[in-house]
């Protein structure tokens, strides 16, 4: 007897460069994903914040989970820069994190520059329309 349809939390188990985004979303691995990203050395996550000036550290747990494997967090905060809260900040600072704010845009090509030169990187990405 078929059984009925399984809903799982959104996650790509490996590394991949971002091919796209917007409208939204992102496409990395011959797929897309409608909602934010977090991209971590364990796979590519759906993320639920969608609000860059209202992220908190309990937001970056799963990141927290791998510090030891991440140097760089680039963080997408949408359409255009801006800071990152000050506890966050605090939080980054005291797991050994760089982060570093930037557009969902450039965090995008930056974090595939890193990729590609097998950095310890990772991004949390806001999606953009």
């Amino acid at each position: 007897m078929a059984k009925g349809i399984i809903i799982r939390e959104a996650h790509f188990p490996g590394k991949a460069p971002i091919e796209a985004y917007g409208n939204g979303g992102f496409r990395f691995a011959d797929m897309s994903h409608r909602g934010s990203l977090l991209v971590l050395p364990s796979g590519i996550h759906g993320w639920e914040p969608a609000d860059p000036l209202a992220l908190k550290a309990s937001d970056f747990d799963r990141l927290f989970a791998e510090v030891g494997k991440v140097e760089i967090l680039l963080v997408g905060m949408g359409k255009e820069l801006r800071p990152l809260p000050a506890a966050l900040r605090a939080a980054f600072k005291e797991a050994g994190i760089s982060a570093d704010p930037m557009s969902t845009g450039a965090a995008v090509r930056t974090y595939n520059v890193l990729l590609a030169e097998d950095r310890a990187v990772a991004a949390a990405l806001i999606a953009v329309d």
